[in-house]
């Protein structure tokens, strides 16, 4: 199928109450378990690159990937740019062939986040109706270049979020309401504002988006320290956080720290099981396919699966 645009995957989850996988990719092999994950389990699917993928693996190359794999797939692909924070990035990616932005001006006050968002939004609906995802609110912790301490972060107010959809026109909202971005979530049991997230959604009625979604995985969190690595105390959302956000009215969930931890364990044990093995396929392989058993999984968790 042609890459889909994502507002057309969003009505259908917004009505039906359930969320679409976003799944953040920089190569091949993540791209492959992705989509391969999504045809199998028969779901919808989100890939998403990072400024920062776009700068490694580069734009062309990425899109041609995606939009080579997503015409040989049966279920409904968006290519997605995730968390752009200049109208340059926007422009960037529509013209690329990208199927929806996100504009993130939440580092921003409010009056200069909805100018940005309005203009990305002009942007993007005159070039062929490209979805908008704008962020409201900021989330702690760190995504490729963007870093958030725990004192800037701020939880999404109900009254800014109806004035800036109004007033910008975004199609979709990523909400602050307690996760962050990165292995280290939470200190303690995960905690999440679902009535605010309910609360949200009754006002804007529009698709809401939970970002920092990761449930870090503490057996590939074992596994890497096992295998000489150093990942010490990180914490994710629980798998019932999963459903309890979605009742409220989220539509896409961000995932991308599970398949950077799954992979790396992967890699790791690999490596040192098989220390005369030199062959890029035999260590990648593996990574790649339990990479595709942890988007199956989420894809489950989240009732997009079967809803292509």
């Amino acid at each position: 199928m042609p890459l889909e645009i994502l507002g057309k995957m969003y009505q259908k989850a917004n009505r039906e109450y359930y969320a679409i996988g976003q799944f953040n990719f920089s190569n091949l092999e993540f791209l492959q378990a992705i989509i391969d994950a999504a045809e199998e389990s028969k779901s919808p699917v989100i890939v998403a690159c990072s400024t920062g993928a776009i700068k490694y693996g580069g734009l062309r190359n990425l899109v041609a990937l995606t939009r080579t794999m997503a015409e040989k797939a049966s279920v409904p692909v968006s290519l997605h740019l995730d968390h752009g924070t200049k109208l340059d990035d926007i422009k960037m990616c529509v013209d690329g062939g990208f199927t929806s932005v996100m504009i993130d001006g939440s580092h921003h006050p409010l009056d200069e986040n909805i100018r940005l968002t309005r203009d990305a939004v002009q942007y993007s609906h005159s070039h062929g109706g490209i979805t908008v995802e704008a962020e409201l609110g900021r989330l702690g912790g760190i995504e490729d270049d963007i870093k958030v301490d725990a004192h800037h972060a701020c939880l999404t107010d109900p009254d800014e979020a109806v004035r800036f959809v109004k007033e910008s026109g975004c199609d979709a909202l990523a909400v602050a309401v307690g996760t962050s971005h990165g292995a280290y979530k939470f200190k303690g049991e995960s905690k999440i504002d679902f009535d605010r997230i309910a609360v949200i959604k009754k006002r804007l009625g529009i698709p809401l988006v939970l970002h920092g979604a990761s449930s870090v995985d503490p057996e590939s969190v074992a596994i890497i320290n096992q295998f000489g690595g150093k990942i010490e105390d990180a914490k994710g959302l629980d798998k019932d956080s999963y459903a309890k956000a979605i009742k409220n009215g989220i539509n896409k969930v961000n995932i991308d720290t599970d398949l950077r931890l799954k992979w790396t364990a992967v890699v790791r044990k690999t490596l040192q099981e098989k220390p005369n093995e030199f062959d890029p396929r035999n260590v990648l392989g593996p990574a790649r396919d339990a990479v595709k058993a942890v988007v199956k999984e989420k894809m489950k968790l989240l009732g997009s699966a079967g809803k292509a």
